[in-house]
């Protein structure tokens, strides 16, 4: 089951403007919290995009490595590596 959070955020200026313009009959978004939730959706994906990524790039740089540079690890050895 998951939780509701309640969160204020204080904007002014060009920031409010720039959700006011987003927000309503001329925006994207029916409201401010439909805008916010999908910055925060947006904002995750692109840290789980960014860890992949990095994953990704690990497991290239390994599978690319010479048969020489890899040594036998016990499973004590893998364990505590982790």
């Amino acid at each position: 089951m998951s939780q509701t959070t309640t969160m204020t955020v204080r904007i002014s200026g060009a920031l409010s403007e720039f959700v006011a313009s987003n927000v309503g009959e001329h925006g994207s978004y029916e409201n401010i919290s439909e805008y916010i939730r999908d910055l925060i959706r947006r904002d995750k994906e692109r840290v789980e995009r960014e860890a992949f990524e990095r994953l990704k790039a690990e497991l290239t740089r390994s599978f690319a490595a010479s048969e020489d540079s890899y040594r036998p690890l016990s499973a004590a050895e893998v364990r505590r590596r982790s």
